[in-house]
């Protein structure tokens, strides 16, 4: 968690002026290198501070792949892409459970470090050989080389003016270029700097996004929970055997089917911001109804069956909520609104989350009324997502900012699935 919420921002502020195919390529090598750190691992520190950097090459991910996701989906099925994207995250859970389980039982668990390490080689080598991205909002400027030669032949012409009229007063240019460009470089950073607060103020005082990302993070917090305490409270509440099994096995089964669902559903009422709040709200809602009143059953196969249907409906808010972000901002700052989301939910969702149930379960001393507390927030979540609804949005997607595009690298200017334009060199012209 460490790594991905310093990372995420940088990220995403980054890819403004860097390829983002190559910050992911970036990341990921980061990834893969602590990885390989974790299976070398010798003490509890030395795999610790590996897990924060395997946070950085997440980080790459979480704000540049849904906005390029809907650059590149179909307009009518822009939710149903992004739900395919995020179904993969409990897929992985579950791969995840099995590919361990077999490697650990078989050879050394360091071994399942250097096995993930070797899968990932080839993804991270795909970021930096993809043919160059360009994210919607962001306007291509002249590539580095040009520009460097163009500032050459100008210190030239300049050097050559200054030696007609005198030598000495020449090398004086020199130093004073010289700590121009040193003047320019801080300049640089401070106006990047600058540039990113300006753009925190434009989110937070979207109120769309903000609504949206409280009733992300009161919906994280109960998630966040249930994944930590679950298998412990389906234990003490029903003596549930393999109660890791069952928890995982359901989360696995209904966020994947969930997840999906919830794309396709938006995307056949049509994919507004206001269906997507009516959507996420309804789901909420009925999910934690379902949720609620399984762990109010004292019989643990009622209380599975309405605890999945719940869970089932709960997860059909990934692809929602997450298209709300992406198109209630501009643009260009969609990157940006997806690694403040992330850092939001986890700060305020389901980092603090478990340690708070557990103190909670200290007092009360009672796994059922505890369940049934965490679970009522759920409501909450739901009752904020329904505010959403009455809100003034506009979709912001086509929204015509020509007049503030942010200026990218020259390799950017490319689309990754359109087809490559005639290229004409700088020389030919």
């Amino acid at each position: 968690m460490v790594g991905l919420l310093i990372a995420s921002p940088i990220f995403a502020s980054i890819a403004k002026r860097i390829n983002p195919f190559r910050l992911i390529g970036v990341g990921l090598s980061v990834w893969t290198a602590a990885v390989i750190g974790c299976g070398f691992s010798f003490d509890f520190w030395s795999i610790a501070i590996c897990r924060m950097f395997v946070g950085v090459g997440e980080a790459s991910f979480i704000s540049l792949a849904a906005p390029f996701i809907d650059d590149n989906a179909p307009i009518d099925q822009k939710t149903a892409w992004l739900a395919i994207f995020y179904m993969c995250i409990p897929t992985g859970y579950a791969l995840g459970y099995i590919y361990g389980g077999l490697v650990g039982s078989h050879l050394n668990w360091r071994f399942a470090f250097f096995g993930e390490a070797i899968l990932m080689i080839p993804f991270a080598f795909l970021g930096f050989i993809m043919k160059p991205l360009q994210l919607k909002g962001f306007a291509p400027r002249e590539s580095s080389k040009a520009q460097t030669a163009i500032e050459t032949v100008g210190i030239e012409t300049q050097d050559v003016e200054v030696k007609n009229d005198d030598l000495s007063t020449k090398h004086e240019a020199r130093g004073k270029h010289s700590n121009k460009s040193a003047q320019s470089g801080v300049s640089y950073s401070l106006e990047h700097f600058s540039d990113f607060l300006r753009d925190m103020r434009v989110l937070l005082s979207e109120k769309v996004y903000v609504v949206n990302v409280l009733g992300s993070v009161a919906y994280n917090f109960v998630l966040g929970a249930y994944s930590y305490w679950g298998p412990k409270a389906g234990y003490s509440i029903y003596n549930m055997r393999n109660a890791d099994y069952i928890f995982g096995g359901i989360t696995v089964v209904c966020g994947i089917f969930g997840t999906l669902a919830g794309g396709f559903v938006l995307d056949y009422m049509n994919s507004t911001i206001p269906n997507a709040f009516k959507l996420v709200s309804a789901a909420t809602f009925a999910g934690a109804i379902c949720c609620f009143t399984a762990f109010c059953f004292k019989n643990m196969y009622p209380f599975l069956v309405l605890f999945a249907i719940g869970e089932l409906l709960v997860f059909a808010t990934q692809g929602p909520v997450n298209f709300i972000n992406l198109h209630c901002v501009k643009p260009s700052l969609r990157a940006l609104s997806m690694a403040m989301a992330t850092v939001s939910i986890h700060i305020f969702g389901d980092v603090p989350s478990s340690p708070l149930v557990g103190v909670l379960q200290d007092y009360v001393n009672n796994w059922r009324e505890t369940a049934l507390i965490l679970t009522a927030i759920l409501f909450p979540a739901a009752g904020i997502w329904f505010i959403g609804i009455f809100l003034r949005s506009v979709d912001r997607f086509n929204e015509d900012s020509e007049s503030r595009l942010i200026e990218t690298d020259g390799s950017n200017t490319t689309p990754l699935l359109e087809e490559n334009p005639a290229e004409t060199t700088d020389d030919a012209r």
